[in-house]
């Protein structure tokens, strides 16, 4: 099953940004977990189809209506992934 880890940029720290990444990737049918970092940024690990995970990236390009993305950056995950998708 394809994964990919994410690091989210930008003002994506208390706008409720994991909780919207936790109902699209659900909404999608994804595994995985968001967490805040300590730089500010957001990881989003999410394994699924190939297109759900597309669509999961287009997704975080934009995050929720007060999210501001600067940036976002992706590669392939191969580490653990927990059943369903969590809030870190």
């Amino acid at each position: 099953m394809p994964a990919s880890r994410f690091w989210v940029s930008g003002k994506v720290q208390g706008v409720f940004f994991r909780a919207s990444t936790r109902q699209q990737a659900l909404r999608l049918g994804l595994s995985g977990s968001v967490r805040n970092l300590a730089d500010g940024r957001v990881e989003v690990i999410a394994a699924g189809d190939e297109e759900s995970l597309e669509t999961l990236a287009r997704w975080l390009r934009e995050g929720p209506p007060a999210a501001t993305v600067a940036g976002i950056v992706r590669e392939d995950w191969e580490g653990p992934l927990p059943q369903g998708f969590h809030i870190a």
